[in-house]
């Protein structure tokens, strides 16, 4: 959402020679996870990381530990023959999607490279306009 306030922290470290046949703007690194799309502004986005990284979570990694560790020990999968029992592990499952989407996605260069030479970041600049 381009009419929320966010901050953005962009550092010159250092100028290199233009090579011939490069394409530019080209990002050379960076740090963090992305905010999803629409995700209500920097103050949600950090909600949503708190929310993710809670006191919840260490509930649902220590019921996937039990799951890992009675199918290690049987060498079975025959615990989700019980339908109560497949229907916990789907449940769980749904909340740790659940968490990694609020999570963002995570910084990959090559992506914002791509992203760069496709000229994204002229078309936002526009819509600001």
């Amino acid at each position: 959402d381009l009419n929320i306030p966010w901050e953005h922290e962009v550092r010159l470290e250092e100028r290199r020679p233009v090579k011939p046949g490069a394409h530019y703007p080209a990002c050379t690194g960076g740090d963090g996870n992305c905010p999803p799309e629409d995700c209500g502004g920097p103050e949600a986005w950090m909600w949503q990381r708190d929310q993710a990284l809670g006191p919840d979570l260490d509930e649902d990694l220590a019921t996937a530990l039990e799951f890992i560790t009675e199918i290690g020990d049987t060498r079975s999968l025959a615990v989700l023959d019980d339908p109560d029992r497949a229907g916990e592990l789907q449940e769980l499952l749904f909340r740790i999607r659940g968490r990694a989407t609020l999570l963002g996605q995570s910084f990959e260069r090559r992506r914002v490279n791509d992203r760069l030479r496709q000229s994204e970041h002229l078309i936002l600049m526009h819509q600001q306009m």
